[in-house]
């Protein structure tokens, strides 16, 4: 907001002090470069930054140069006000709602995870596993810092869970065992890791008999997958899918 009021009065002054008394095109390039080179420059540092974004972004806008400049005072002000009386009611919602306690965007971050795992384990297509850990990823970057052990490892868990079962699909159509792994997956997104691990149990069987590279690697995700589900079964049966 600060930064806008800085902006629009400079804009003032450049729109209706400055232009109206030169011309050319190099004329107008100093005008302008007079605020935004100075506000370019202050956005690549690191001091007050979203304040000279603001400048920077919102200047031209409130300028408004044409090749036949019109002077509007009333449409000037009326940009201005629209701008800055709106930053201001947005700054000043900050400060009036309360901000959300750390308990609760944990447990946020938490249902969000669980919901897109089971979204996951019953989707029709496997997403890209560097979707699914891009997406955790940038959740357990901003889990606050007053987040217990134990939820940090269930949001670990899920992410190695989600990996795990985008490889088992890959996989398992090669093996002729997509029937067994949707009915295995289809546990996970119903909150039954009860039912899932015996399953993934029987999966793990029917694999035994296939020495080979493939059958070994789906074995391993398998293992992966039902360690996890023992270690927090209380997470991934909590609720219903959404």
């Amino acid at each position: 907001m600060v930064g806008t009021g800085l902006c629009a009065a400079l804009a003032a002054v450049i729109a209706f002090a400055v232009f109206p008394g030169k011309e050319g095109f190099a004329a107008f390039s100093i005008a302008i470069g007079v605020v935004l080179v100075p506000a370019g420059a202050g956005v690549a540092q690191p001091w007050q930054t979203p304040m000279f974004i603001s400048m920077a972004a919102f200047f031209c806008f409130l300028v408004a140069p044409t090749n036949q400049m019109t002077y509007d005072v009333i449409q000037f002000y009326n940009r201005a006000l629209a701008i800055v009386a709106g930053l201001g009611i947005a700054a000043l919602s900050f400060r009036l709602l309360p901000p959300l306690s750390p308990a609760f965007r944990t447990r946020r971050l938490m249902t969000l995870t669980l919901r897109d795992l089971r979204r996951l384990a019953i989707g029709p297509t496997p997403r890209k596993p560097v979707d699914w850990e891009g997406r955790i990823y940038s959740r357990l970057r901003v889990v606050p810092d007053a987040a217990a052990p134990p939820q940090r490892a269930q949001l670990v868990t899920a992410l190695s869970v989600g990996s795990e079962v985008i490889q088992l699909r890959r996989i398992a159509p090669h093996l002729g065992l997509g029937p067994e792994l949707d009915a295995a997956l289809e546990a996970v997104a119903r909150g039954d890791s009860a039912m899932a691990i015996t399953r993934l149990g029987q999966l793990d069987g029917s694999l035994a008999a296939l020495p080979d590279a493939a059958g070994l690697q789906a074995r391993g995700s398998i293992l992966a997958i039902s360690e996890g589900l023992i270690q927090h079964a209380a997470y991934f049966d909590a609720g219903a899918p959404g």
